[in-house]
């Protein structure tokens, strides 16, 4: 039986490349996004590479939601082997006093409870069938302080400690949870901050050792690795996929 993967919010950036990826792998691969008009072109984009593709309109902030496309994936495929819990948001570019209170809320809504929920979900459904894997997105700023960013490192330290808490709640069960921590990527989010002025790419490449900012290809293999039977002996792992950022 082919394996299944889920990732949310997967029809740009990060998560169009990791389905991609895991396409390429022969993966059933069913992506999530709140927004419906994108499901023909990156199902499209999947199938290319000869993977089955499924979409599913979610917002990951709906626990009910978050449960029954979880199951409508096991109804469909037989078994859910992978979720990549990918949808995220970033708010704000402010020191702290001056960020916006609803900023922040938003974001452990989406970053925190979005993941909480997919892990959850996901856990009663692997367990049902003998383990899985899932991977979580994390960031450097879930490790470490970023100027400007107080409440977006909060969403992602919180991230990091439900990646490590799980994955010791079910070390024991067949289930794989670990969490893959970008540096700063090309994508929408970082091409936001650019825009508001709070950064130049020049400034954002400059944080890395290797003085430049990574590719969605990039953490999209970081996700597949650790989803992989190449790492078996890896669980609660905190990979950083960051250019040396943490090797500072």
């Amino acid at each position: 039986m082919k394996k299944t993967v889920i990732i949310t919010g997967g029809t740009t950036g990060i998560g169009k490349a990791t389905a991609i990826a895991f396409g390429k792998k022969g993966y059933n691969v069913v992506v999530t996004s709140r927004i419906a008009n994108k499901e023909s072109e990156i199902v499209a984009d999947i199938k290319i590479t000869g993977a089955e593709a499924a979409f599913y309109q979610l917002d990951v902030t709906d626990e009910q939601a978050v449960a029954k496309c979880i199951d409508h994936v096991v109804t469909r495929f037989g078994k859910l082997d992978t979720i990549v819990n990918n949808a995220g948001i970033a708010l704000g570019a402010a020191l702290l006093a001056d960020s916006e209170s609803e900023d922040l809320k938003q974001m452990l809504d989406t970053n925190v409870m979005g993941v909480f929920y997919g892990m959850k979900y996901a856990i009663k459904a692997m367990l049902k069938t003998g383990g899985g894997s899932i991977v979580n997105l994390a960031s450097i700023a879930g490790a470490n302080g970023l100027l400007y960013t107080a409440p977006y490192c909060a969403s992602k330290h919180a991230v990091v400690g439900l990646t490590k808490g799980s994955a010791i709640d079910y070390a024991t069960h067949g289930i794989r949870i670990n969490a893959i921590a970008p540096g700063a990527i090309k994508t929408d989010i970082i091409q936001g901050a650019i825009d508001t002025g709070a950064y130049s790419e020049e400034s954002i490449a400059a944080i890395h050792p290797m003085m430049r900012l990574g590719d969605a290809e990039d953490i999209a293999n970081g996700i597949v690795f650790l989803s992989s039977d190449d790492c078996l002996f890896m669980t609660g792992t905190i990979l950083f996929v960051d250019g040396g950022y943490n090797a500072k």
